[in-house]
């Protein structure tokens, strides 16, 4: 089938949508909505990082969940330099067991 690249665009988007969606349902249905204090602690420590990093900020989406020590990246940013650098500084927050990065990025400048 081939279909035009705003189709292609949209239905990759749709796909990564769904996929996210379900990493989140079963980080929500592990750890419930705000998960333990200290996955809280994390999730704020990694956060904090994010808003020091402009280029991590709007128009790019980046949400972070944590749970059990795991910190769950989903979003959306431009290039794929953002998506690493904020793995990156989610490894860098004490307590952080493993990063699950699903952050999708389209470069909308080509």
């Amino acid at each position: 089938m081939n279909l035009p690249p705003t189709a292609r665009a949209l239905l990759l988007l749709v796909c990564a949508a769904v996929l996210t969606d379900c990493s989140v349902y079963h980080t929500y249905e592990q750890c419930g909505l705000s998960g333990s204090a200290s996955d809280v602690a994390i999730t704020n420590r990694v956060e904090t990082l994010f808003s020091q990093h402009p280029a991590l900020g709007a128009p790019n989406q980046v949400r972070v969940r944590t749970c059990n020590g795991v910190v769950y990246l989903t979003g959306l940013v431009s290039t794929d330099l953002q998506r690493s650098t904020a793995e990156s500084l989610a490894h860098t927050v004490p307590n952080v067991r493993q990063v699950v990065n699903t952050i999708s990025f389209e470069n909308i400048g080509m």
